[in-house]
């Protein structure tokens, strides 16, 4: 399963870690499929001004409504889905609190993006890949599933279930030839995040100081963890969790 020709969706990809990824699997000659709550098109213009497949969908991927017509767009598109890249997620845009203060309500919002969006995805997907007798299902989880980072409890706890979906679907989707397989970045200064300052002000620092590699990570770092996942190289691996944030965590 070569990237050459495959059909890939990559959720939450018009900016940051997701469209670094839609560009470099575009690179390797994939048909990209963008799609993401805004800016979807446009970025996707961005890169078929390169002369790469790639095309653009508005989704909401905690509808289930969105995600449904977004997968049925892409298979009448391209007659065909052979990678998930479940990108999307609520992160950048969170107040750091401590956990007493926290509310169900925002509890609700991270889980309904990061952990509900991630299934309903996977479960969209799922016909596309048993027609064709295999698939690929890459999920961004984080780094701070094994750490248990303070002040954003539903954000850690969201990331966790990811990463324990991603091995219960390897374990039931198998038989499938689905391989389902997860990418935990560390802290990454993407588009969004840059958005926040009074996030890179409270967690640059300390990411710096624990990584093995002393510099910041930025989108860029994480293509290639997803390129191998999606790719042929890694044709006998599921159910695994690859952390890449510069050796602040050994897992």
């Amino acid at each position: 399963m070569g990237l050459e020709g495959s059909v890939v969706i990559i959720t939450g990809a018009a900016i940051g870690i997701g469209y670094a990824a839609a560009e470099r699997l575009a690179e390797r000659g994939a048909r990209v499929v963008i799609a993401d709550r805004s800016g979807a098109h446009e970025a996707a213009e961005r890169l078929a001004a390169r002369d790469f497949q790639v095309t653009g969908i508005a989704l909401d991927v905690s509808s289930t409504e969105q995600v449904s017509a977004a997968v049925q767009a892409t298979e009448s598109l391209h007659g065909r889905i052979d990678v998930l890249v479940n990108n999307a997620g609520i992160y950048s845009t969170l107040e750091p609190k401590p956990f007493e203060q926290l509310t169900a309500q925002e509890w609700r919002a991270v889980f309904d993006v990061n952990v509900i969006g991630v299934f309903l995805m996977c479960q969209a997907v799922l016909p596309a890949f048993q027609r064709s007798g295999a698939g690929r299902i890459v999920n961004i989880s984080s780094g701070v599933a094994f750490k248990g980072n303070p002040w954003m409890a539903h954000y850690v706890a969201s990331k966790g279930a990811v990463i324990s979906l991603t091995r219960a679907l390897a374990t039931e989707l198998g038989r499938y030839q689905i391989l389902v397989n997860s990418v935990a970045p560390g802290f990454t200064l993407s588009d969004g995040v840059h958005r926040n300052p009074t996030l890179v002000d409270g967690v640059r620092e300390p990411s710096l100081r624990n990584r093995v590699l002393a510099r910041d990570m930025v989108p860029a770092d994480l293509v290639g963890a997803i390129e191998f996942f999606a790719g042929a190289q890694s044709a006998f691996i599921t159910g695994q969790t690859l952390v890449v944030d510069g050796g602040a965590y050994f897992h």
